[in-house]
């Protein structure tokens, strides 16, 4: 997995496109669909993949100025409520007029809110544009849908068990979700400073980083111990301990880690597609592709109309569609959902998972071809520029 995720990065990077998408080509080329040698359903891939992810997450929080998260909040607040709504919408009407029971149009079209923001992270950061305004947007977008994306999973979990919904149970989880975010930044941002200085205090190499590690996956577990999602724990340790002193000495040791278990994590997320349900020569195919081509639309065009969501943002609002577009792992999830509860067939879960497939490998090189990449002697404004780069005066 190491070696073709480094071989294919490379060829991606050569060919001008970001590593990412070399890493996903891997994971396909080793899936079952091609060589067969990585099912990502085994334990220890399984685990490897989620260490990876936690630490992309945290990473990227490190990354992430909190100040300009804050004065971009609105606008991702909005576009991450258009990214969801709409792309439901759509997809729960597609479904229906195909001739699509409710319940299979109501999963399929909850499987097309999702937004993986590992892949979009990755690739700003590839570019060396993570710090930009429209970056920032997309992040805090992605942070709020995975939240209502874990809303929505819970409900349609409900409904697919024949259990009865509430309002009080909706309201209830989305508190939880969005509570525990907020309270972690709340408490922390009181509590880590300090723990940082008593810790440095301590005259052993890496302790920082170490502690820092501790804080991340401690951080992960709790959010998923409270029924919020693992990677919101991470980057919310990301953010607390990015305005610390030790912030650098942190970010170079989880890169450092970060470069055995992150391509893994994508290697299986491209191992997870199954590359023969795009054959037209088989006829058993053809209902499959109608269904996934016209979710692949209405993910698209869905995610996309998001990024218009904040008119009052003066940045490239189409980067902000096109970051909101790869479903990823998240997306995975949903499907598999669906054909482990029954409510989907295999041709409806290949579908699906085309859907994904597409929005995940389309994001990257349409990012870089509207997003360039900076180059190496740009410094990012000081934090008394961001009134201008978000209003554009």
């Amino acid at each position: 997995m190491l070696s073709a995720a480094r071989l294919c990065g490379a060829l991606a990077k050569a060919i001008g496109q970001p590593t990412v998408l070399g890493e996903l080509v891997a994971g396909v080329l080793l899936g079952a669909s091609v060589m067969g040698l990585v099912d990502p359903k085994v334990d220890v891939i399984h685990l490897l993949a989620e260490l990876g992810v936690i630490l992309l997450l945290f990473a990227i929080g490190l990354e992430t100025d909190l100040r300009m998260l804050v004065k971009v909040g609105g606008a991702s607040a909005a576009v991450a409520t258009v990214g969801v709504v709409l792309p439901f919408a759509l997809g729960y009407a597609v479904c229906r007029l195909l001739g699509l029971p409710n319940l299979v149009a109501l999963v399929a079209g909850a499987s097309l809110t999702a937004t993986s923001v590992g892949i979009t992270a990755r690739v700003l950061s590839d570019l060396g544009r993570l710090q930009e305004p429209e970056s920032q947007i997309i992040l805090g977008a992605a942070v709020i849908d995975d939240v209502i994306g874990l809303v929505i999973l819970t409900v349609i979990a409900a409904l697919t068990n024949g259990e009865s919904v509430t309002i009080m149970s909706v309201a209830r989880i989305t508190g939880v979700a969005f509570g525990f975010l907020l309270g972690t930044l709340l408490v922390g941002s009181l509590i880590v400073p300090r723990l940082v200085r008593l810790v440095g205090k301590i005259d052993l190499p890496g302790t920082t980083t170490i502690l820092a590690l501790i804080l991340a996956f401690g951080l992960a577990w709790l959010a998923d111990r409270v029924g919020s999602a693992v990677i919101i724990g991470a980057f919310a340790a990301g953010l607390l301990l990015a305005k610390t002193p030790q912030a650098r000495e942190v970010e170079h040791g989880v890169t450092e880690l970060g470069n055995f278990f992150v391509p893994l994590f994508f290697v299986s997320v491209g191992a997870a597609v199954d590359i023969r349900v795009f054959n037209p020569m088989d006829q058993a195919n053809h209902a499959t592709l109608l269904v996934g081509s016209l979710l692949i639309l209405v993910a698209v065009v869905g995610k996309f109309a998001a990024g218009y969501a904040a008119p009052w943002f003066k940045g490239k609002k189409s980067v902000i569609g096109v970051g909101m577009i790869p479903r990823g792992e998240v997306g995975l999830i949903f499907a598999q959902m669906g054909l482990s509860s029954g409510v989907f067939d295999a041709k409806l879960f290949s579908a699906v998972t085309l859907m994904v497939m597409a929005t995940t490998f389309l994001a990257p090189p349409l990012l870089r071809a509207l997003f360039p990449p900076r180059d190496a002697s740009w410094i990012p404004p000081k934090p008394d520029g961001i009134e201008e780069l978000v209003t554009g005066e």
